[in-house]
């Protein structure tokens, strides 16, 4: 399960790559890769949470909060833009970073 939960999270990365370069680029992203995205990232998330719950022993703590901050903005980026607002770069680029710094404590919880 974390393997595919691993696959999850790196589906959804690269969806968010696209994301963020269309709107680097003043482009809209394509609804599909944007629902895309928080449909895969949050399967990720909930199959990670129920790895922890079959593994109380040993799971990563990190890497669940890490995400969950990152879904959290992702959710605001989210709602503004069903609202026809436009949030900060800022934001974008903190989820980001949340989120690949939750990838990466993920690998290394899984590799070692």
């Amino acid at each position: 399960m974390m393997y595919f939960t691993i696959a999850l999270f790196a589906l959804s990365a690269v969806l968010g790559l696209i994301i963020l370069i269309n709107w680097l680029t003043k482009k809209n992203a394509p609804r599909g890769v944007v629902y895309s995205h928080g449909l895969v990232a949050a399967l990720a998330l909930v199959l990670l949470i129920v790895y922890a719950v079959q593994n109380p022993d040993n799971f990563p703590k990190a890497s669940i909060i890490l995400f969950v901050i990152a879904a959290l903005g992702g959710f605001y980026m989210f709602f503004n833009d069903l609202k026809k607002k436009t949030s900060p770069l800022a934001i974008a680029f903190i989820h980001a970073l949340l989120a690949v710094a939750g990838f990466i404590m993920l690998l290394a919880y899984a590799l070692m």
